[in-house]
């Protein structure tokens, strides 16, 4: 796994990729805020060493780096997930090697289902701590060192500091931003109704299918991250309609453009 990362992470800084402080993950229905990035290299996961390929349709699967709001990003256009088949040390490659290209802080994005249903559907919510339940873990395995501690804490696992200057940018652009707990579960299927009320006695607010091994991932590497979840559907078990992936589309689609605000009043105020 060492060598790849260094052999990938050596192929991007051949390409010109170098300098990027800022790593961003768009997850499904949230690929908008690529097109605010002025780009200036763009790779598809499949011309990059080692990388998994993304098999799920709205997930466009393109690397990045450019310019956006003064900073210099590097964003995953779509991600891996557990679900597609891919381990979990698949999973976290990219984050790997963000960190190894320099990257000092992550921010990621997710579309999620609505647990508390005082969250209303097409709201933002930001992660403040997670529930893992999908029954695995990056960092089960031989540790490697040069990444990480064996067993890293994970008191704070979403940057205080980041969480400030979300709150900040939301408060400065004027937009809801609602505060809980994200729980992963594997997928690709959707909750049934027993399952929605499980999750929300164990203190989820909404519920997804990936973000977890990313900041598992980053914390074993001190690499600070912040996340924020897309409500776009409402989870409620005593009144359970069947949800389409398109409307699930059509609300992420309305949302991401607070997001995309959010994001970038995030990198001007740092």
């Amino acid at each position: 796994m060492n060598n790849q990362l260094t052999e990938t992470a050596d192929f991007l800084k051949n390409r010109g990729i170098t300098g990027a402080e800022t790593g961003i993950v768009l997850g499904t229905g949230l690929g908008d805020l690529a097109h605010r990035i002025r780009p200036e290299i763009v790779l598809d996961y499949e011309d990059i060493p080692n990388f998994p390929v993304s098999t799920v349709e709205t997930h466009h699967g393109k690397l990045i780096y450019g310019e956006l709001c003064g900073h210099k990003v590097l964003a995953m256009q779509g991600r891996f997930h557990y679900y597609e088949g891919y381990t979990m040390n698949q999973i976290v490659f990219p984050i790997r090697v963000m960190k190894l290209l320099g990257i000092k802080q992550v921010m990621l994005s997710n579309a999620a289902g609505g647990i508390n249903l005082s969250y209303k559907k097409g709201s933002l919510m930001l992660i403040t701590d997670h529930i893992n339940l999908l029954m695995n873990n990056p960092l089960m395995g031989p540790n490697d060192e040069d990444l990480g501690v064996r067993f890293p804490d994970m008191s704070e696992a979403y940057h205080p500091g980041l969480l400030h200057q979300m709150r900040k940018a939301a408060d400065e652009e004027n937009i809801t931003l609602y505060e809980g707990v994200y729980t992963a579960v594997s997928g690709p299927n959707l909750e049934t109704g027993a399952e929605y009320r499980f999750l929300k006695i164990i203190g989820a607010d909404v519920v997804g299918m990936s973000t977890v091994p990313e900041v598992i991932a980053c914390n074993h590497m001190k690499l600070p991250c912040v996340a924020v979840s897309v409500i776009t559907d409402e989870c409620d078990p005593d009144n359970l309609q069947p949800v389409k992936l398109s409307d699930i589309l059509e609300t992420a689609a309305i949302a991401e453009k607070s997001l995309t605000k959010l994001f970038e009043r995030f990198l001007l105020i740092g």
